[in-house]
């Protein structure tokens, strides 16, 4: 059996209670529910989900040039579980009930300060299937010197204080076997990037 054949979970999923928890920045649920498994029993089961909508994130590159644009800022969570700096990322942004694509248009502008009209998209993942609902579409695009049309920076009243960074893909696939990159979404782009677009003289790690 392909992959794409995979049997369907809606008839071995049924749900019989749903308690939301928390609704105040984003929404998380408590359920109960029945699972059947794969010999055929039924086990009640429960599960608490945090819903805070689907992003998208984008690497923007200049193959002549071979570098990629990255951000760096604060993260709270980050910080609570130990991390003492601030993070580098891709830019990225939730979906605010707008198409990926749109999305990450405005998004990578605000906070980076280019523009672009055509972001490709690589793939889409889930990024914390156990207990977050949020699917990520992952996208790349070129940039040149002319896309720059702000410093970028995110949004102020949001509390984003964002840095852009601008490093050769050398380096920053060299700032990943070092830890100094550890977010996932960005580890995922930058192999891609190692692997698709810069080919042979970037390192994969």
């Amino acid at each position: 059996m392909s992959l794409s054949e995979a049997p369907s979970m809606n008839e071995r999923v049924r749900i019989r209670k749903v308690e939301t928890l928390s609704d105040d920045w984003y929404v998380l649920k408590k359920t109960t529910f029945d699972l059947q498994r794969r010999d055929g029993s039924w086990q009640q089961q429960s599960r608490e989900t945090y819903d805070r909508g689907n992003g998208a994130t984008i690497l923007l590159y200049n193959l002549a040039r071979r570098t990629v644009v990255l951000t760096r800022q604060f993260r709270f969570p980050a910080f609570v579980n130990g991390h003492p700096g601030l993070l580098i990322e891709a830019a990225a942004g939730l979906l605010d009930q707008a198409s990926p694509e749109e999305r990450i248009r405005a998004e990578v502008e605000e906070e980076t300060g280019y523009r672009i009209d055509r972001p490709q998209k690589v793939f889409e993942a889930f990024m914390s299937p156990g207990s977050v609902t949020e699917k990520l579409y992952f996208f790349v695009a070129e940039y040149d010197r002319d896309s720059r049309v702000s410093a970028g920076g995110g949004n102020h009243v949001e509390g984003e204080d964002i840095e852009v960074l601008e490093l050769s893909i050398e380096d920053a696939m060299a700032a990943m076997e070092r830890g100094e990159i550890a977010d996932g979404k960005t580890i995922m782009l930058l192999q891609y990037a190692c692997i698709h677009l810069f080919g042979q003289g970037a390192k994969a790690v």
